[in-house]
């Protein structure tokens, strides 16, 4: 985790890199301090985007600076299933990446219609495992003028730190997080968290490791449409024997450690904790739960048919065979670190990428960003 990596943005078709470096140039005009010292209006800001690639869903944040944190001005996130198969055959499919180009195509309206200033996008665990890669961003690049950076799993555990740790608990003596992926699942160590007087706090880094298992690849490799209590329990203990080492550097010592999980998971069983009748950030990002609350929704799906599930408002028929596979997963992590306690995180990569950006740029050095 030796800081960002190379960030990579957009540029149009015909004019290469010359448009990438007139993009990163107007970021530098545009975060140039007024001399008068007076604080920007909100609009006048400089406008970020972040946008996550992953093994099952295409995910874009867009953002300006405020006093010591940044305002959401728009979104998007759809599921793509861009690692279908992949743990098989070692190749992104030729319907994966046409379903791929098209929300990456609505990634890239909406970046031009805020007139983003600086961009960082980012392909995780389907890209990296798929020998075909290189060719699928190739082609992004020239259908769409998007240039993605594919990202270790060092840099996507330190991402998903950054973006999680304001949810900490700041009486807690630290968490466990952990991120369930498609393809593959990181979890990080962290101790108290570094407040900031320049942005969001800084996550304190014990230790992290990446699953190369995440809810695609087990499904591919368990089933996931019909899931028997035998099938379940091998799925835990399949993640479990991959946790073994980790857990035994950081499983110790729980005491007043909370488990701090970001995932579609994670907060589907918030949302059915919660018996939202439709999905609602606003509720689920921040909620706790306890174990016991976990268990019983995790038995309440598991006694749901599959049809059942894809009629539940917040499972819904694209995650109707995945989130079994995601419930074992997260199973295997409470067992391996017994936390009383979950803090559910909708965030994660993209607000990591939107912080880092901001704090490199100095949006949070003075009175620049303003507090709007």
């Amino acid at each position: 985790m030796n800081g960002e990596a190379r960030v990579t943005g957009l540029f149009d078709p015909g004019r290469g890199e010359a448009r990438l470096a007139a993009l990163q140039d107007e970021s530098s005009f545009t975060l140039r301090r007024r001399s008068s010292g007076r604080r920007r209006p909100f609009y006048d800001r400089p406008t970020y985007a972040a946008l996550d690639l992953g093994t099952n869903n295409c995910r874009l944040l867009i953002a300006r600076p405020t006093g010591s944190g940044f305002r959401v001005v728009d979104a998007f996130s759809r599921i793509i299933r861009l690692g279908e198969g992949v743990s098989l055959t070692r190749r992104i499919g030729d319907a994966a990446i046409e379903r791929a180009i098209g929300a990456l195509a609505v990634c890239r309206d909406k970046m031009r219609y805020r007139r983003v200033c600086r961009a960082r996008l980012i392909a995780t665990e389907a890209c990296r495992s798929a020998e075909n890669a290189a060719a699928f961003c190739d082609r992004v690049a020239e259908e769409l003028g998007l240039a993605l950076e594919i990202v270790d799993q060092a840099t996507e555990a330190e991402l998903a730190a950054t973006g999680c740790t304001p949810l900490m608990d700041p009486k807690s003596r630290g968490a466990i997080l952990f991120d369930i992926g498609g393809g593959s699942s990181e979890l990080v160590r962290l101790g108290p968290s570094n407040a900031s007087s320049k942005g969001p706090p800084e996550p304190a880094i014990a230790g992290w490791m990446s699953l190369p298992i995440g809810v695609v690849t087990l499904a591919e490799r368990f089933g996931g449409v019909t899931v028997s209590r035998a099938a379940f329990d091998n799925m835990v203990k399949a993640v479990g024997a991959e946790l073994a080492d980790f857990t035994a550097v950081h499983g110790g010592d729980l005491a007043n450690v909370h488990m701090l999980g970001t995932s579609g998971t994670v907060t589907t069983i918030a949302g059915v904790y919660l018996n939202l009748m439709r999905y609602d950030r606003r509720r689920v990002d921040g909620c706790w739960l306890s174990s016991e609350d976990i268990t019983a929704v995790i038995e309440r799906l598991m006694a749901m048919s599959y049809e059942d599930r894809a009629a539940n408002p917040c499972i819904g028929a694209e995650r109707a065979d995945l989130v079994l596979t995601g419930c074992a997963i997260l199973d295997a992590i409470r067992h391996a670190f017994p936390c009383p306690r979950l803090r559910v995180a909708d965030r994660g990569l993209r607000e990591g990428m939107l912080v880092k950006m901001m704090r490199a740029d100095g949006v949070w050095d003075g009175a620049g960003a303003g507090t709007g």
